[in-house]
């Protein structure tokens, strides 16, 4: 009776190579074989050149399924992205890259205007994520903290009070600071800011701004419109102001999508900037690179927040870390063509 191989040979067929073929190509067991492929230290470094040479030359390929099941693990961190977000969408080319460089792989789970976070979650953690890095998450922290005991959770971009999670974000309000302390030095005193509604996110960020212009002696002049993270929420911010027919000298919006919505709103009426209104924004999103926009924002250094997650999780995953961590990255201040001095 023929076996499996005879049959496929017979019939034309090419077995796919496997770990035993590399392993008797080198003359070494197939446990050296595998601590090689996978990186793991121990053969000699002469062994792993026979090893990966003979891997090449055999075409082998990892089976990565058949491993990932042996160990009962899927190597995957689900991520949460909201799908509106340019910046989210920098965030996650980011995390896709540094976590290939340690072996990972993304689950991506989208919240939506009528996905909610919630249910974005379940999704991360029906797919068998191993860790979840939460971008700019909106629950409480003992949700948060309660999620923390079904997988280790990283999360971005927002600051977490007394809460036992790992956290990787920017100053908020040092970045919103930082907009008002150039409008200041370029001569302006006439400066609103365009809200980004409820959450620990906006709180910081006016926060700000208000400390800034009390810094710099202009609690007069303080003025918040309200507002949200869009396009929309800058427009109709900017329409209130053209209504109200007096102009400040300067917008400060939330985020770059809401500067972005300020900037369309302050074109339509004619007004130009920045000679007659300065505007800047928050993120330093793909949007506000755009030469039609050329925006003065806030970098909040994506490459690096998501190098940090990513780390962050991988600590708690393989290397036995327990104790919570924050890392608090300094925002960037990114002048671009749509600041000036005030006429």
């Amino acid at each position: 009776m023929e076996d499996a191989g005879a049959e496929r040979r017979r019939a034309g067929g090419k077995r796919r190579p496997r770990l035993e073929d590399v392993a008797a190509r080198v003359g070494v067991s197939t446990a050296s074989v595998s601590l090689v492929l996978r990186g793991v230290p121990g053969p000699s470094e002469r062994t792993r050149q026979r090893v990966l040479k003979a891997a090449a030359d055999l075409g082998y390929q990892v089976d990565r399924t058949a491993s990932l099941l042996a160990s009962r693990r899927t190597r995957m961190l689900g991520v949460m992205v909201d799908v509106h977000s340019p910046f989210h969408a920098d965030l996650v080319e980011h995390l896709h890259s540094a976590a290939e460089e340690v072996g990972y792989d993304l689950v991506l789970s989208t919240q939506t205007r009528t996905r909610d976070e919630r249910t974005a979650i379940e999704t991360l953690l029906a797919f068998r994520s191993e860790a979840l890095i939460l971008l700019g998450p909106t629950a409480p922290v003992d949700t948060l903290a309660a999620l923390d005991g079904k997988a280790p959770v990283v999360v971005v971009g927002r600051r977490i009070e007394d809460g036992e999670l790992d956290v990787v974000r920017t100053a908020d309000d040092d970045g919103v600071g930082k907009i008002v302390d150039r409008l200041v030095v370029l001569g302006h005193s006439e400066i609103t800011y365009v809200d980004g509604g409820k959450g620990v996110i906006a709180t910081d960020r006016r926060r700000g701004y208000r400390t800034a212009m009390r810094r710099h002696g202009l609690d007069a002049h303080i003025s918040v419109l309200r507002g949200d993270n869009t396009e929309a929420a800058g427009e109709r911010a900017a329409r209130h102001l053209l209504d109200s027919g007096q102009l400040p000298t300067a917008v400060v919006a939330f985020n770059d999508q809401s500067a972005i919505g300020v900037l369309a709103a302050l074109a339509r009426a004619g007004v130009s900037v920045p000679g007659e209104v300065s505007v800047a924004g928050y993120d330093d999103d793909r949007l506000s690179r755009l030469s039609c926009f050329d925006l003065t924002t806030v970098s909040q250094g994506a490459e690096e927040q998501a190098r940090y997650a990513v780390a962050a999780a991988v600590e708690r995953l393989d290397q036995g870390r327990t104790e919570p961590r924050e890392v608090v990255l300094a925002p960037h201040l990114v002048v671009r063509r749509t600041i000036a001095k005030p006429r």
